[in-house]
């Protein structure tokens, strides 16, 4: 059996962690366990676990931790299950039908080690799905069509490549991209998660590219490529927070292009 643990921390923000306790609840197939790690520096959300009737699949944990990827790490060693998917609070499955299509992915095939899927986002003022299968050579342009949020990995990949680095602040998924990225995966064509606009990769978004650079040249070496990538990424950034660079996207989007 391949038992999905999922793992959701949290900090300070309890109706982002019932948003997303409330898509788990709604699976059609239920997850192994659902853990939560919560880092918070008020006991709101700690009562609220306590004196509200949970699944028998939930359980948490209440403590200070050393940053985001410390608490990934976290919830990887206190969970059980073969299979780990991390989904962070204020971030929401997609529909009722997420764990059984990820479920039925990976009993297809024993081998595949780590699958991920489209992404419901906020851009450019409106909600569109994007993903598209993940290429190691273009691993250059960083968490370009592999979202964190529609990613399912065996623990046995964190076993033999390591966890999260916690010298990473922001872009400690990419960090591990760059490490599994000949690891046996599938693209599961369908929106697996809807992602939340106010998280922190949302609001240090150059400071995340920044990093991503840096752990692609700690892996690979440099690469023109890639600095000529990320000097395209500044100027998408600065455009899209303009009314212009807004509404040139709503055009790409009509046409089909929000994957281009």
């Amino acid at each position: 059996m391949n038992r999905i643990s999922i793992a959701t921390i949290c900090f300070n923000n309890l109706h982002d962690l019932q948003e997303t306790c409330n898509s788990v609840d709604w699976q059609l197939e239920y997850p192994f366990e659902h853990f939560i790690v919560d880092g918070s520096t008020t006991g709101e959300i700690r009562y609220w676990l306590e004196h509200t009737p949970q699944p028998s699949y939930r359980r948490w944990i209440s403590e200070r931790d050393h940053g985001i990827a410390d608490a990934f790490n976290k919830g990887i060693r206190l969970t059980r299950g073969d299979i780990i998917y991390l989904l962070n609070s204020g971030d929401t499955m997609y529909d009722d039908t997420v764990l059984q299509k990820v479920s039925r992915t990976f009993a297809a095939d024993p081998s595949i080690m780590w699958c991920h899927g489209k992404l419901k986002v906020f851009r450019g003022d409106q909600w569109v799905i994007v993903g598209k299968p993940f290429e190691k050579k273009k691993l250059y342009r960083g968490m370009r069509s592999v979202f964190h949020p529609t990613m399912y990995i065996r623990r046995d990949i964190y076993e033999r490549r390591g966890v999260y680095d916690g010298q990473v602040k922001i872009a400690m998924d990419y960090d591990l991209l760059c490490r599994i990225a000949d690891e046996k995966f599938v693209f599961i064509d369908y929106p697996l998660a809807t992602f939340d606009p106010t998280g922190v990769s949302s609001a240090k978004y150059m400071e995340g590219v920044d990093e991503s650079y840096r752990c692609y040249v700690k892996y690979y070496g440099p690469s023109f490529k890639q600095k000529a990538w990320r000097f395209r990424q500044l100027l998408l950034h600065r455009l899209m927070e303009s009314q212009a660079g807004k509404f040139l996207y709503r055009v790409k989007v009509k046409l089909g292009g929000q994957n281009w």
